[in-house]
């Protein structure tokens, strides 16, 4: 299933991710911030559980913004997850 996710506080503007029936990142396209660490990190999870991906992404800064593109994206599987249980 596909959700998409309006991150706060980085560059990028719109995560677009797909997660299989299993809990799987299937895909994860990142809109704007830092092309080429948002592809790195797009390609990276591809294939991961969703609990794993927010364990080892969740709290990552990016300067002394207090978060980053990789920790909005755990931040973004957390909520998608907490929706899902509903």
């Amino acid at each position: 299933m596909e959700y998409r996710y309006k991150p706060q506080g980085v560059c990028s503007r719109e995560f677009i991710i797909d997660i299989d029936e299993n809990d799987v990142i299937k895909d994860v396209k990142i809109i704007g911030g830092c092309a080429g660490n948002t592809a790195g990190v797009s390609v990276l999870v591809k294939g991961m559980r969703v609990k794993d991906v927010i364990q080892r992404l969740k709290g990552i800064p990016c300067g002394l913004r207090g978060t980053s593109c990789p920790d909005q994206l755990a931040t973004a599987l957390e909520e998608i997850t907490k929706n899902k249980k509903m």
